[in-house]
């Protein structure tokens, strides 16, 4: 195990929140070696009783780094460095209307929830708002002449966007509004290969096994985050291009 002003200090982040000083020790101990593929990390317990941090601390700086592909954690065993997985560039946020009209096809979207939710910890955190504010969930189906091609999966900040719920999503699409009233000034985004939910199986009209790509994204608009997304595509559909 590390000691705190060691780990803190060689992370040059001093002035940085905490969270992100622990995840930059955490990145600099893998890509220096020290932990190689596979190797468990501290849980979230033993970090916080060596740095003296809190668990809200340690286990946001291991959710990001789940999420950013980093580590795996494994639900009763614990946290593991990741393997290493090759990357390969993809464009940015695409309205998926156009890229289907681009291809000469038609582009159909079918509405399977559209509701306003109440942000709990974990959706605040997502959308960077205070636990109990309001957000948008809608979780529609886009179709490629009449082929199942996208599941989008989308929580939206309701001071962002407040007539979210008010627009007809069979008509347009949530990116053609939402890059309206909230124009993209930055963007994060994760791609990996996952295999598909019972539910997603159904809408995608695909079976269980069906490898699907998945993209995680959240994009802000000025200093804000505006929406947090996950877009699934089936593989054998889809797959993800870039030139330059």
């Amino acid at each position: 195990m590390f000691e705190a002003e060691e780990t803190m200090a060689t992370s040059g982040l001093r002035d940085a929140p905490l969270y992100e000083r622990l995840k930059a020790d955490i990145k600099q101990r893998i890509d220096s070696g020290e932990w190689p593929a596979d190797h468990r990390i501290p849980s979230e317990n033993e970090l916080a009783e060596t740095l003296g941090v809190s668990r809200m601390t340690a286990n946001r700086a291991l959710r990001e780094l789940a999420m950013e592909g980093v580590i795996v954690r494994v639900q009763g065993r614990g946290s593991f460095v990741a393997n290493r997985k090759r990357s390969a560039p993809f464009m940015g946020v695409r309205n998926i209307a156009d890229e289907i009209a681009e291809r000469g096809s038609l582009h159909t979207s079918q509405v399977i929830l559209a509701q306003m939710e109440i942000c709990g910890h974990e959706l605040a955190e997502a959308l960077d708002v205070a636990v109990g504010a309001q957000a948008f969930h809608s979780v529609i189906l886009h179709l490629e002449d009449d082929l199942p091609i996208q599941l989008e999966d989308r929580f939206v900040n309701a001071a962002m966007a407040p007539w979210y719920l008010d627009q007809d999503f069979r008509v347009t699409t949530p990116n053609a509004y939402l890059t309206k009233v909230a124009p993209i000034t930055h963007t994060e985004q994760f791609v990996e290969a996952v295999l598909p939910q019972s539910w997603e199986c159904r809408h995608l009209a695909i079976a269980r096994t069906e490898p699907c790509l998945l993209i995680r994204r959240r994009t802000w608009s000025g200093e804000h985050i505006v929406t947090s997304v996950r877009l699934l595509y089936p593989g054998s559909r889809y797959r993800l291009e870039s030139t330059s």
